[in-house]
């Protein structure tokens, strides 16, 4: 079935709004903004949040302490009628999760424009659910967005959660891997519906081998560097100095540091192939987003860089990762026709 080009390009639209959440998600964990509203989905009980502390009650702290509390309580309930009762005593008798943040109009804000992108981004997905629902009625198109459309909400959900466990880490992976599914959906269904030609795409078996392997270690890269920022922040709440960080991290960190090369060393083969053979645009672009990447990732564990290096370095790697995973796509189809 045939779609227009005008809904094709939306649906780039509602891609690169899943990416703008990314970004500003990344921005809020940089800043330290991650509960600069204490409550969800509203910030501070209003639609539009504070910008004086004046406008808050004198007891406001206290008041959304309770409110996170009782919330806590529900999701380790839920975490216990799943098997998960040992992670759900940790979560409650971690101190660090009732520490309420002072009001600071900055880091309000800054977790505002962040859900602002999220409703951007799900309203997106609820517009192109009812265009395929209104005009094609492709029932693979429905359940595929219909799917994605779910998970949006269990990511906004899930957000929620991290916010009243006070950023507990492994509830930041979980919310990273959720975006990385809701991305891999979104790309998957542009796949389905573009007007392509997979003649361009090369059908040796060293690229089928070598772009899977990429994307496996750059998938599992994302994890791991999400614990390594994980470890940096407690070294930083320890009073750890830049200079001491790598020797601190250990081992997790060599492994990050380790798999980034190989990555770039097995780009960099499939490049050169390109360039001789192929002619395909996609490694391309794959290896010159690595490039950035690396270059970022450098930074952050070499110099001094501004916060918003950490925020770029997770960008390139999300941008990285829809390409290898686009690249998947195309050889999958290519090998079938």
């Amino acid at each position: 079935m045939q779609v227009s080009k005008r809904f094709l390009k939306f649906q780039w639209v509602v891609l690169t709004l899943i990416f703008l959440v990314v970004f500003a998600g990344s921005f809020v964990r940089m800043s330290g903004s991650g509960m600069g509203c204490p409550d969800w989905p509203k910030c501070f009980g209003q639609w539009v949040p504070p910008t004086e502390l004046t406008e808050l009650p004198a007891d406001y702290r206290e008041a959304y302490l309770l409110k996170r509390q009782k919330k806590v309580e529900k999701f380790c309930a839920f975490l216990v009628k799943i098997g998960f009762d040992q992670t759900a005593e940790r979560i409650k008798n971690d101190p660090s999760v009732y520490v309420e943040e002072a009001f600071n109009a900055r880091k309000t804000w800054t977790e505002y424009i962040n859900r602002l992108a999220g409703f951007l981004a799900g309203n997106a997905m609820l517009l192109s659910f009812a265009w395929l629902l209104l005009f094609y009625r492709k029932k693979k198109w429905l359940l595929l967005t219909g799917l994605n459309l779910l998970l949006m909400g269990v990511e906004a959900w899930f957000g929620s959660i991290v916010v009243a466990t006070n950023l507990v880490p492994w509830t930041i992976t979980i919310h990273l891997f959720l975006a990385l599914v809701i991305i891999g959906l979104q790309l998957y269904f542009i796949h389905q519906i573009r007007h392509h030609s997979l003649n361009e795409t090369p059908q040796n078996r060293s690229f089928q081998i070598l772009s899977w392997l990429i994307l496996l270690i750059t998938f599992y890269q994302m994890f791991l560097g999400t614990q390594v920022r994980e470890s940096i922040d407690a070294l930083v709440k320890k009073g750890f100095s830049r200079a001491e960080w790598i020797e601190q991290l250990g081992m997790p960190f060599f492994i990050h540091r380790s798999f980034s090369w190989l990555v770039l060393i097995l780009l960099t083969y499939l490049f050169w192939k390109n360039q001789k053979d192929w002619k395909y645009r996609r490694i391309n672009l794959a290896f010159y987003v690595l490039a950035l990447e690396l270059i970022s990732g450098v930074a952050l564990a070499y110099a001094d860089m501004p916060g918003l290096v950490q925020t770029s370095h997770l960008v390139f790697a999300t941008v990285l990762f829809a390409i290898l995973l686009l690249m998947r796509f195309d050889a999958a189809s290519a090998s079938k026709s």
